[in-house]
């Protein structure tokens, strides 16, 4: 009978300490930050108090400066916590920290208790030993021109609250003034609502401050204008109409500011020695949009024209560029653009197998409005709208948007990098080409099947 033989038994595998690891920021800190408290951690041989708390006031976060450069610390990192952030985050730049300002995904704890002490040292301790990457900043000069945008964009969503407001309180008079124009807040609209503010009640008067363009006849506005003026709805309606004037003035002033940043703004190109081309697209001016040239502003500190690419316009560029800044070579190819404005599928690979694809959630600014603008290029004649319209049939309308978009993040990034005109592609071409591809791999996968592909008799090529 023979005899089992037990196999040696392998020596256990024993973890290094962390201390063993070696440190490619040995002068890292880290901060876990709040609304009132700041924690911060450096390491244990910088000071007797490695650990130490600080309030959120100016003073104290300039102390916080002061004892990070005692301790002879070089560069910190903490997390974006709402916008909490910002004040310590540039406190530590102006005294010339290299500051990490990192994704909340990548800071995930070991299980345990979690507390603000055990938090910074996690942070610092990552960083130390070079496990954490900073999140995207644009430059100073760009950082303040998105914030003067986002600011806008809020005054713009605050008015729309207040133009709802003045429809409901005409749809309780029943002054069925939003049937027989398209916007109250054009200039026969805003005519029609100051003279009812102001005490006029004559639908026929007031049907006479219709202006030029407008598609409906007076009779029909004089019809619609009919209604029962209590005085209460009529309050509302006057308070309405003063809150949107107010943020339309708020709107002018910020627009100012926006224009002034833009002069701060260093130019890449002089429109006046090589002056933009007037714009060949039709309807391209939008009634939010700011009061000065923002097209030939881009311009100026792009060096090339991206609102003649299909689908963009000076809003949807303006936006893109604030958020992503001028500067691709922050990338290192377009691919990592489009991954970073999250519209590149996330592939999880194991064991060489792509086990899940999909999109990332995200509030990407930039990404919202390339999206936008890929919905509007879809019913277009361009070769992006036909590419749309193929990955429509092809994948629906969600994946169709999200590819479109993608696609104009390319030409973005390698108009910014090369700096060079857009040439918009041949549609016919574009198309006889795609035809001449689908063509190809037909016949690949014949060949393969062992079958050969023959025109059908009397079809043409």
């Amino acid at each position: 009978m023979k005899k089992h033989t037990r196999p040696a038994r392998r020596p256990p595998v024993t973890a290094h300490p962390a201390a063993a690891w070696s440190s490619l920021n040995p002068d890292a800190a880290g901060l876990d930050i709040g609304s009132a408290e700041i924690w911060a951690a450096v390491p244990s041989d910088r000071d007797p108090q490695p650990v130490r708390p600080f309030a959120t006031f100016t003073p104290d976060l300039n102390a916080l400066a002061d004892w990070l450069q005692t301790c002879r610390i070089q560069t910190v990192a903490m997390e974006s916590t709402g916008v909490y952030w910002i004040p310590i985050y540039e406190i530590l730049e102006a005294r010339g920290f290299q500051v990490f300002l990192v994704n909340a995904r990548h800071l995930k704890n070991v299980p345990g208790r979690k507390t603000d002490v055990l938090d910074c040292q996690w942070i610092q301790q990552l960083h130390s030993f070079g496990l954490l990457s900073a999140s995207f900043r644009p430059e100073a000069e760009m950082c303040a021109l998105r914030a003067y945008l986002r600011h806008r964009a809020n005054l713009l969503e605050c008015r729309a609250v207040h133009i709802q407001h003045m429809q409901k309180a005409l749809q309780q008079m029943n002054v069925q003034l939003t049937l027989v124009l398209a916007d109250i807040t054009g200039e026969t609209g805003l005519a029609i609502l100051r003279r009812i503010v102001a005490g006029d009640r004559d639908p026929v008067a007031l049907a006479q401050l219709r202006r030029h363009g407008c598609k409906h006849t007076p009779d029909e506005i004089a019809k619609a204008l009919t209604g029962n003026y209590r005085p209460e709805h009529v309050f509302a309606l006057k308070q309405a109409l003063a809150v949107y004037d107010f943020y339309t003035t708020q709107l002018q002033e910020c627009d100012t500011e926006i224009e002034r940043q833009y002069q701060a703004l260093k130019p890449v190109i002089d429109p006046e020695q090589q002056p933009l081309p007037p714009s060949t697209k039709t309807n391209s001016h939008c009634k939010n949009a700011p009061a000065f040239d923002v097209r030939t502003q881009l311009y100026r500190v792009t060096g090339v024209d991206l609102t003649v690419v299909e689908g963009l316009n000076a809003a949807t560029v303006q936006t893109v560029l604030s958020e992503t800044g001028t500067d691709m070579s922050k990338w290192r190819t377009d691919k990592h653009f489009c991954s970073w404005l999250h519209l590149a599928p996330h592939n999880d690979i194991s064991g060489g197998k792509v086990l899940q694809s999909r999109l990332l959630k995200g509030r990407n600014r930039a990404a919202q409005a390339l999206r936008l603008a890929a919905q509007s290029v879809g019913r277009s004649d361009s070769a992006l709208g036909i590419y749309h319209r193929r990955m429509h049939a092809k994948y629906g309308p969600e994946r169709a948007v999200v590819a479109t978009a993608h696609k104009m993040a390319r030409i973005i990034y390698h108009l910014l990098q090369r700096r060079e005109p857009y040439q918009a592609p041949d549609p016919v071409e574009y198309e006889r080409g795609q035809k001449e591809r689908e063509l190809r791999q037909l016949q690949k996968r014949a060949a393969k099947l062992g079958y050969t592909l023959a025109p059908k008799a009397g079809a043409s090529k």
